[in-house]
């Protein structure tokens, strides 16, 4: 259908505007909300996630995509509810405590958010404990810890132990990253996932929710 392969080109080139303004006019041709979600929106925010996997556009682009998928998001929410659409499945994130960098978690955010996925962003500085009760609280399937310094690493560990401690983590599934994290300290701490970039680690979060179902 031309008007949704308009949202996601309008989408991939960022153009928040005309987003808004594509979605209203396809809620007015009565394009059922859940298409021009999947079609229009996800369909132009996964073409970008390919594209910065493959270093084809960069994080500038990747965030005036995402903005624009908002603003679209937005409009659609009211109707999605009421279609009983729901989200993929649900994520709370953060970088872990002594850390305030933020860039690559919200990176990692809006590209699980172009996958459909609902994400509970808890911050920077965040506590094994609180990631934990996000997670028993908001029903979360996964737990996202970021981490860019190496002094800071070890806290997810902590996290693994503080899920274990609380009982959930037969429940949810740990995934890592940042840059001084790797695979083996993934392995090491016992995380179940670490990806090296957002686009991925946002494919496995849609996988580890599907198995999840």
């Amino acid at each position: 259908m031309q008007i949704l392969s308009d949202i996601s080109s309008a989408l991939q080139r960022g153009k928040a505007k005309e987003v808004v303004a594509l979605v209203e006019q396809a809620i007015a041709e009565q394009v059922p909300a859940k298409e021009i979600l999947e079609q229009g929106l996800l369909h132009g925010m996964n073409i970008i996630g390919e594209k910065f996997k493959n270093n084809e556009v960069f994080v500038p682009e990747v965030l005036v995509a995402a903005r624009a998928m908002n603003k679209g998001t937005a409009v659609l929410k009211p109707l999605l509810s009421a279609e009983g659409v729901k989200a993929n499945g649900r994520v709370c994130i953060g970088t872990v405590k002594g850390d305030l960098h933020d860039i690559g978690k919200n990176l990692v955010k809006m590209m699980m958010e172009g996958k459909g996925l609902e994400v509970v962003d808890l911050g920077t500085d965040v506590s094994p404990e609180m990631f934990v009760q996000a997670a028993k609280e908001q029903n979360c399937q996964i737990i996202c810890c970021s981490a860019l310094l190496t002094t800071t690493m070890s806290v997810m560990g902590d996290v693994v132990k503080e899920a274990e401690k609380q009982g959930i983590r037969n429940q949810v599934k740990i995934m890592v990253g940042g840059a001084p994290v790797t695979e083996g300290f993934a392995a090491q701490i016992g995380a179940d996932k670490y990806t090296s970039d957002a686009a991925s680690a946002a494919d496995a979060a849609v996988a580890f929710c599907a198995e999840m179902a």
